[in-house]
């Protein structure tokens, strides 16, 4: 994953930052326990394309 685009991507349910997981291919967003996937690279931003974090997940 590109740190640049990191940087400009936005979670599209609450346009808070997104955190890269490198082990599960995804991006995190802390702030509404969502895991956005990487397809091939590419970022899936799509609300009902994520997965809900698990309790043990969404701890900091």
């Amino acid at each position: 994953m590109d740190h640049r685009l990191l940087e400009i991507v936005a979670c599209p349910v609450c346009n808070g930052k997104l955190y890269f997981n490198q082990d599960k291919q995804e991006l995190i967003c802390k702030f509404d326990a969502l895991a956005f996937p990487l397809r091939d690279g590419i970022p899936v931003l799509l609300e009902h394309e994520a997965r809900s974090l698990t309790a043990e997940e969404s701890k900091p």
